[in-house]
């Protein structure tokens, strides 16, 4: 290309697109911190403005592309020497970015749907460690790593780490219990009282469909496991069903499952804990409707706090409408 820069229009299918997602489509292989550099250098700029990554786009912007951008691909991939391993597809690429809720230089949220797994397990092939593993030179060269876990089929906020110095930050924001979780919930019943705090200790306890976590018995504190869970009940429909607020004090497998079963009301859809039988309506799908709605923690290099919420899956909201519940109006007040 012979021009040094050249002008983009955005399209009308293109509008309230992020720029990082534009160039994403545009210029797929140009990495993030690339394109971070040329925004913090004004090499990028939209309608002749600095712009930042997540700025939202309308129809008919000029997006500002120098002819580095063009040029830089190639060079830009092979500087970090690092291939995606085999068996990481287009496909797999394209799920990831679909999943992205944030992302800036050391981290990355993504809204994990329902029935992937997050790392490998006897019988995983697909899960989403291995997917981010195939993706390094996309995040910087560095292998991206899980902060947190959800079970396979818990959707919602997952964050994770580009590179190891903020995997060690954020890691230490989890064990001091710096950051405050949020889950969403429909659960059979309706608790009394309202709101509370289930201090209730787990232990694993492995059975034939797999493990699952018990209530401790006198004689096992060696092996117990401290867990305590905040509930409060959102909305309800008559007695039947009540959509919860949980947030978990402690990060204990399965604890949210095994708390709301061990007070009498187990989550709608849950196989592992008494959830999946008589459910609230004929028409809800049966699946585990759990869902992380809302990660808060303080940023380890901005300086403030990041907050991200995740709208409910498709599963959950389709469970929402059917039984009259809200998001929009009751969600503001407890996300």
């Amino acid at each position: 290309m012979n021009d040094r820069v050249e002008t983009i229009e955005v399209k009308s299918s293109e509008a309230d697109m992020r720029l990082d997602r534009w160039f994403r489509v545009h210029f797929p292989e140009v990495g993030y911190s690339y394109l971070q550099k040329l925004l913090r250098t004004g090499q990028v700029r939209v309608n002749s403005k600095r712009a930042e990554a997540n700025s939202r786009l309308e129809a008919g912007a000029q997006i500002r592309v120098p002819a580095v951008v063009r040029a830089a691909p190639k060079a830009a991939a092979g500087a970090t020497g690092v291939k995606p391993p085999m068996g990481v597809s287009k496909a797999d690429r394209d799920r990831i970015e679909k999943m992205i809720l944030f992302e800036d230089d050391h981290l990355l949220v993504l809204n994990k749907p329902f029935g992937l797994a997050v790392q490998g397990g006897t019988g995983t092939k697909k899960h989403i460690d291995g997917m981010l593993e195939g993706m390094a030179d996309r995040f910087g060269g560095e292998r991206p790593r899980l902060v947190h876990r959800l079970d396979r089929d818990t959707t919602g906020v997952l964050l994770v780490a580009k590179h190891r110095d903020a995997a060690a930050k954020l890691g230490r924001v989890f064990q001091t219990r710096s950051a405050a979780k949020t889950y969403w919930a429909l659960v059979k019943g309706v608790p009394k009282p309202p709101q509370g705090k289930i201090e209730v200790p787990l232990v694993k306890a492995p059975s034939a469909d797999g493990d699952r976590v018990r209530k401790a018995l006198p004689g096992e504190q060696n092996v117990a496991m401290h867990a305590t869970t905040h509930y409060s009940v959102i909305d309800r429909l008559a007695h039947k069903a009540a959509w919860m607020s949980l947030k978990p004090v402690t990060g204990r497998q399965h604890q949210l499952r095994a708390h709301m079963e061990l007070i009498g009301h187990p989550i709608v859809g849950d196989n592992k804990y008494g959830g999946d039988e008589n459910l609230p309506a004929e028409q809800i799908e049966n699946k585990l409707h759990l869902h992380a709605r809302r990660l808060v923690l303080p940023h380890p290099y901005s300086g403030g706090n990041l907050d991200v919420t995740a709208p409910l899956p498709d599963h959950m909201r389709a469970t929402w409408e059917l039984l009259g519940l809200d998001a929009e109006r009751y969600g503001d007040n407890d996300k």
